[in-house]
C-alpha cells in the first residue's frame, strides 16, 4: 500500500506511469491517499487519474498504456476523509484570500494622491443632512482642506461656526473645526477648487441662477441631489450647466446607498461617481475616497442620475407596501417590478446632439485663417480650404437652428447601461432606500399606506422626501419615450390623490399576466 504520495513520487515504483489530468483546477497541489495497488499490475501499466471535483477522485490502472474504463475489476475509487477535505477546502480559501490581499496593496502603492495634496478649499452648497456629513467627510480628508458649507439659515451657520454642530439635523455630532459655515456666496465659492451640490432638484435652478456670477467656469460640480426637475424634466447634468450659463461646466454625479447619519457615524459605504470625463470622474475618486468610503467611476452619468432619481419613487411604493401590512411576499415582488420599470425606462434615454461645441471649434479655425490672412497676405492663404471652412460653419449654424425648432428630429439614443443599473447606484441604492426604515421616501410611502393625508405628511418633515415631486416627472418622461410602468405610476397616481392605495393595488394584482421581461 502506498500512502499519501507526491504525484513524482510514483516513480520510485518502477512502474513508469503516464498521468492523465483531466481538472478545472491547474493551480491546485495533488495528492493521493491510501492508494490500493493490483497484485496484477504490470510494469508498463499506465495510471489514468480523471479528477471529478476538487475534493475526490477516480483512478484506475491498465496494462499495456491502455486505460481501462471506469466501473472495470481494477478500477479504485479514491476517496478523502472529512478532516482532509475541509483542510484542503480551507487552503484553497486561504491562497485565494492572500491573492486578493497582495493585489490590493500594490494597487493602493500605485494609487495617486496628488488631487487631495492641491485641493486647498472645497464648498458644499446646501446645509441638509448630506450635504453636512459630505462636508466633514472631506474635511476628515485633510486637516489643512478649507471646507465651506453655504447655507440660507444663519442660525444654523451660526451653529456649525460656534458649536461645530448642525444643530438641525445632527445635534449629537461634532464637525471637525475646518468646515466652515457662511450665507454669503462669494465668500463660499471664492477660490474654490471643487463644489459640492446639495440643494433640493426643485430648487437648483432658482438657487444656481442666484449665484451664477460667483461661479468659476472651470469649477467642477459634484452634484449630490437625486431626482428630476418636475416642469422640464431634466436631471441635474443638464440644469447646472444651464442655470450657470455655462454648457461646458464641470459635472460629475455621485450617487449609491448612502444614508447621511451612517456617513456621519464613519461606518462603511461604497459610492459611485459618474462623469463623461474619465480624468474629472479620476479626481473625484481621490477627493473622496478614504477608508470608509469606497469611490467607484464611471461614465454613464445618465445613468447613475435616472436611477437615483427613480429609486425615490420607488422607495414611496415600498412604504406603502409596508404601511399596509401586506407582507414580505408582496414587498419582494413589488421591488422587483420597480427595478424592472426603472431599467425599461433608463436604457431607453435619448439626449439630443449638441452642435455647440462644433461651432465653437469651427469659430476657432475661422479665426487662425484669418490671423494668417492679416499678418502673411493673401499668397499665403488656401482660399478653398477657407471656403470649404466658412461653409461648414454657416451649415452648422443651420443645423442648430433646426435643433432648437425641431427637437425631435435630432435625437440620438445614448441610454443607460444595463451594468449601471444593477450596480450601486442602481440596485444598492434601491435595496438601501426600500427595505431600511431610514429612508424619508420610504417613511412618506408607511404613513400613506397607513392612511395619513400627504400634506400632513410632508408638513411635519424637516427633510425634502425628492419622491415626492420626482413622481409626476418620472410618469412624463415614461410617456415620453413610450414606457410602462405600472407600479411608479400607481405611485404618482396616490400623491396626486387619485388613486388609494388599496385600490392601487387591487389594480396592480389585477394586470394580465404576461412574460417576464
Amino acid at each position: 500500500m502506498a500512502t499519501f504520495l507526491e504525484p513524482q513520487l510514483l516513480l520510485k515504483l518502477n512502474l513508469n506511469p503516464i498521468f492523465t489530468l483531466k481538472t478545472s483546477y491547474p493551480q491546485t497541489p495533488l495528492h493521493i491517499h491510501n492508494l490500493k495497488l493490483p497484485k496484477s499490475l504490470s510494469n508498463n501499466s499506465t495510471l489514468v487519474l480523471t479528477l471529478n471535483s476538487i475534493t475526490t477522485a477516480t483512478c484506475c490502472f491498465a496494462a499495456d498504456h491502455s486505460p481501462s474504463l471506469p466501473g472495470d475489476s481494477d478500477s479504485n475509487p479514491v476517496a478523502l476523509t472529512a478532516p482532509e477535505r475541509t483542510r484542503d477546502r480551507r487552503k484553497v480559501v486561504r491562497v485565494a484570500w492572500e491573492k486578493l490581499v497582495r493585489w490590493s496593496r500594490s494597487w493602493r502603492s500605485k494609487a495617486k494622491t496628488d488631487i487631495l495634496e492641491r485641493t486647498n478649499k472645497v464648498v458644499v452648497l446646501g446645509g441638509g443632512s448630506f450635504g453636512t456629513a459630505m462636508a466633514a467627510h472631506v474635511a476628515n480628508r485633510k486637516a489643512q482642506l478649507e471646507v465651506y458649507m453655504l447655507v440660507r439659515d444663519p442660525i444654523v451657520c451660526q451653529s456649525i461656526n460656534e458649536k461645530h454642530c448642525n444643530f438641525r439635523y445632527f445635534p449629537e455630532h461634532k464637525l471637525p473645526e475646518n468646515v466652515i459655515a457662511t450665507t454669503d456666496a462669494k465668500t463660499a465659492l471664492l477660490g474654490s477648487d471643487y463644489c459640492l451640490h446639495a440643494v433640493p432638484v426643485q430648487f437648483s435652478s432658482s438657487f444656481l441662477e442666484g449665484i451664477a456670477d460667483y461661479v468659476d467656469p472651470g469649477l467642477p460640480f459634484i452634484s449630490l441631489s437625486k431626482g428630476l426637475e418636475l416642469n422640464t424634466l431634466r436631471m441635474m447634468s443638464q440644469i447646472i450647466p444651464r442655470a450657470l450659463r455655462n454648457p461646458r461646466q464641470p459635472f460629475i454625479a455621485l450617487s449609491g446607498p448612502s444614508f447621511a447619519l451612517e456617513l456621519m457615524n464613519k461606518l462603511p459605504t461604497a459610492m459611485v461617481v459618474a462623469s463623461k470625463d474619465k480624468k474629472m470622474a479620476n479626481s473625484a475618486q481621490q477627493l473622496l475616497a478614504s477608508n470608509q468610503l469606497r469611490i467607484s467611476t464611471s461614465s454613464d452619468v445618465t445613468g447613475v442620475e435616472i436611477a437615483g432619481a427613480l429609486k425615490n419613487v420607488l422607495a414611496i411604493a415600498a412604504g406603502i407596501v409596508e404601511g399596509m401590512n401586506l407582507g414580505n411576499n408582496s414587498m419582494a415582488a413589488l421591488v422587483a417590478q420597480g427595478c424592472s420599470e426603472i431599467r425599461w425606462l433608463a436604457t431607453k434615454i435619448n439626449v439630443c446632439i449638441s452642435f455647440h461645441f462644433v461651432l465653437l471649434l469651427v469659430d476657432a479655425a475661422e479665426a487662425v485663417w484669418i490671423h494668417f490672412f492679416l499678418f502673411n497676405g493673401f499668397n499665403s492663404i488656401d482660399f478653398n480650404s477657407f471656403t470649404l471652412l466658412v461653409t461648414s460653419k454657416y451649415c452648422f449654424s443651420i443645423i442648430n437652428i433646426i435643433s432648437q425648432l425641431f427637437p425631435a428630429l435630432l435625437f440620438l439614443e445614448m441610454g443607460a447601461k444595463p451594468t449601471t443599473i444593477t450596480g450601486l447606484s442602481g440596485t444598492g441604492d434601491i435595496m438601501l432606500t426600500c427595505f431600511v426604515n431610514l429612508s424619508r421616501n420610504k417613511t412618506v410611502g408607511v404613513r400613506l399606506g397607513s392612511g395619513q393625508n400627504l400634506d400632513d405628511i410632508l408638513n411635519s418633515m424637516n427633510q425634502v422626501a425628492e419622491g415626492v415631486s420626482t413622481a409626476g416627472a418620472v410618469i412624463a418622461l415614461a410617456q415620453k419615450y413610450k414606457v410602462k410602468m405600472p407600479v411608479l405610476t400607481a405611485v404618482a397616481r396616490i400623491i396626486d390623490n387619485e388613486l388609494t392605495p388599496t385600490k392601487a393595488v387591487r389594480e396592480l394584482m389585477n394586470l394580465p399576466q404576461v412574460e417576464e421581461v
